[in-house]
């Protein structure tokens, strides 16, 4: 059962984990309760961090969405972990904990939409050379922001930086 809509109105992304850590309750699917409590004690570090650095403490989309992302790394890269030890079972189990973690994250772009905005600015800007990744890098980020991942966008940049 995969999370629910992203652009659910709500003021705090916290109070759409804990509505459905709820509902998760209800309906008894304890690998979705244990996921979404994980989750939301993430989110209150978080929360507690960005206090701590001068923040409000509120998480905005972007700090969920990252959050969110930081998880569905780890279950990724433990996933790897447990297959290369022989551990099937567990490995699927990280698998699907990551995929209740992606049903928060927004609609993500895709490469195709990605490679024709940094292609756009490439040219636009006149960039070429990995010297301008960085620049390039940072305008693709704020233009997709929670839409894109870092990794993607860097992939795709190097690739049309280089070609």
């Amino acid at each position: 059962m995969p999370g629910l809509p992203y652009d659910r109105p709500m003021a705090d992304p916290g109070e759409r984990v804990a509505s459905d850590l709820k509902s998760a309750m209800r309906a008894g699917n304890r690998e979705r309760v244990g996921t979404l409590r994980l989750l939301l004690a993430d989110l209150k570090n978080q929360e507690i961090r960005d206090r701590g650095e001068g923040g409000g403490g509120r998480l905005d989309d972007e700090a969920f969405a990252g959050v969110v992302r930081k998880g569905i790394k780890q279950r990724k890269e433990a996933a790897e972990q447990f297959r290369k030890g022989g551990r099937e079972e567990a490995a699927a189990r990280e698998e699907r904990e990551a995929e209740i973690l992606a049903g928060y994250l927004p609609a993500q772009a895709g490469e195709d939409e990605i490679r024709a905005a940094i292609e756009a600015f490439v040219e636009e800007q006149g960039l070429e050379g990995r010297a301008a990744i960085g620049r390039l890098m940072q305008a693709m980020i704020a233009r997709f922001g929670a839409r894109a991942d870092g990794a993607t966008i860097n992939r795709i940049a190097r690739e049309v930086l280089e070609s």
